[in-house]
């Protein structure tokens, strides 16, 4: 190391993942030790090794590691300090009285004794708090850190309660996330009007929301776990491009995303949800367990080429539940992509079987690819497979993933049948497990 260019030690010591072995290799060599104050972030984390060994023996406070960290830097322009997510589990009981403080990370007073030495050049600050010693104490760090930096670009705040009073506006912040919080914005109206300019917006897990309104010009990904709480949910964004929307049982739900490119909607009940046409749609996920009805009173778009559906649930006989693979292609007629999770597969095989060989209205237009998992294989989804190779002409590539459990002999027997009959098309077999991606074992003819 005593050899290497000081740029090059530098740029190494940039690439350190947890700045608490920058501090131990400081001890050990003067020369990084010297050159430790042109390091532009620093980054430590709270590991549970590290937790229970401070309980059991004298070790510096991890408080006082970051602030001395920071004391010692200059030019300083990105900032993370957190709690590994090992100790989520942990409970009040596991606290010993002393502990209630010391990995309290968005404590006011905590982040006032160091946040001012990095304020003018800090982009990026993230602090992931430990949620037993922060859900109980709402903390007025985001007004903090709104007056004091000017240049931040991105920030993100963690497993924590934090209030709006006194937060001012942050013209340069372009990427927010909120994870895991407790917010005292029920509308989300000071997230709109102190943070206009943002691009990117990551709402996952918030709570405290009424009747939230995302109402952001410059917005151009947007990710949102709703909680069960909120009945009415709005989003103004005129140049969204992506959005990931996760929501329960909403009343109302009103999309103003004119040019928006990708979705992907996760709905419990679909009784609410109406908007107007995406007219720019290219890409669609669809996650519930209320398909029929979510595809017959929503406006998705005529322009939407990939398209992927999870039913979720096992549905039984009923009227607004009946979904066939007819539904989705005359609801979708310009797709060439169609993936199918496999309670969805099961479905639409149902409905098959129930109405036997229906002609899918819209079918021979631009579908050219299926992928498809399946939960268990028999002889139906050979005849099910036939059935939608006739009546999808165009259809080449054809890719069906088999459960890991499934009986080798029913899969040889679904692989030879499928492959001996439709030679025009291009088949790939894979398997998967709950919780799994996919694992691709052939590449077919």
């Amino acid at each position: 190391m005593d050899d290497l260019p000081p740029e090059l030690v530098v740029k190494i010591l940039n690439r350190l993942n947890d700045s608490e072995d920058l501090a131990r290799s400081r001890v050990a060599s003067k020369r990084l030790n010297s050159l430790w104050r042109e390091v532009r972030a620093v980054n430590l984390v709270c590991t549970l090794p590290r937790y229970s060994k401070s309980r059991s023996i004298a070790v510096t406070p991890f408080k006082t590691i970051f602030k001395n960290l920071v004391e010692d830097s200059r030019n300083v322009r990105s900032v993370s300090i957190g709690v590994d997510k090992a100790l989520s589990g942990m409970s009040f009981d596991d606290l010993a009285e002393e502990d209630s403080d010391e990995l309290y990370l968005t404590d006011v007073e905590f982040v006032r004794a160091w946040l001012p030495r990095v304020r003018d050049d800090l982009e990026t600050l993230s602090i992931s708090d430990f949620w037993i010693q922060s859900c109980w104490r709402r903390s007025d760090v985001l007004a903090l850190i709104s007056s004091n930096c000017s240049k931040l670009v991105k920030l993100e705040v963690r497993n924590a309660w934090l209030s709006v009073v006194g937060l001012t506006q942050m013209p340069n912040l372009r990427h927010l996330t909120l994870e895991f919080i407790r917010l005292d914005d029920e509308n989300l109206e000071m997230v709109n009007d102190c943070f206009p300019f943002l691009q990117v917006l990551n709402l996952i897990g918030v709570g405290g929301l009424k009747e939230p309104r995302i109402h952001l010009l410059h917005l151009k990904s947007c990710h949102w776990t709703v909680s069960n709480a909120p009945l009415s949910l709005a989003i103004l964004a005129p140049n969204l491009l992506e959005l990931r929307l996760k929501c329960n049982k909403p009343k109302s739900l009103v999309l103003e995303t004119p040019k928006l490119v990708k979705f992907c909607l996760s709905v419990e009940d679909a009784e609410g949800v109406s908007f107007s046409e995406l007219g720019e749609l290219d890409t669609l996920e669809v996650v519930s367990p209320d398909m029929y009805r979510l595809i017959r009173n929503t406006r998705f778009g005529n322009k939407i080429r990939k398209l992927a559906v999870d039913s979720v649930k096992t549905i039984e006989d009923s009227e607004r539940l009946k979904l066939g693979l007819g539904t989705l292609l005359e609801a979708f007629p310009g797709i060439v992509s169609l993936t199918l999770s496999h309670v969805t597969w099961s479905n639409i095989k149902r409905y098959f079987q129930r109405e036997g060989l229906v002609h899918m209205k819209g079918a021979d237009t631009t579908l050219k690819q299926i992928t498809a998992r399946v939960q268990t294989s028999d002889y139906a989804d050979v005849s099910f497979i036939r059935y939608i190779l006739h009546n999808c002409k165009g259809l080449t590539d054809v890719r069906l993933v088999m459960h890991q459990d499934t009986d080798p002999r029913v899969r040889d027997l679904l692989i030879s049948a499928c492959t001996m009959s439709n030679q025009r098309v291009r088949w790939r077999w894979g398997t998967w497990a709950e919780g799994g991606e996919d694992i691709w074992v052939s590449n077919g003819t």
